[in-house]
């Protein structure tokens, strides 16, 4: 399943490992280790990053959205799913 995080950017939910503030150091250390290795991807559009998504394969995703609206949108793409997965 597919979510907005913000200016037309969409990232695969299936994919998300965790969603968090980007306040933190360790995160901070986090998202300049990737940045440093070509691994991040900013869909901020030159907002504040807000929320960092971690995914699966190492990649770090910085949105404007906050962590809880994105949170929020991945659990109502879970509730509109029918168990195959197809939308209802």
């Amino acid at each position: 399943m597919l979510i907005h995080i913000g200016f037309g950017n969409i990232v695969n939910t299936s994919k998300i490992i965790a969603i968090v503030s980007p306040e933190s150091a360790p995160i901070k250390r986090l998202v300049q280790n990737a940045k440093e290795k070509g691994m991040a991807i900013d869909a901020t559009q030159g907002r504040k990053t807000k929320s960092v998504l971690v995914m699966e394969n190492s990649q770090v995703v910085l949105s404007a959205l906050l962590p809880e609206t994105i949170a929020g949108r991945v659990h109502l793409g879970q509730e509109t799913e029918n168990p195959e997965g197809e939308l209802l």
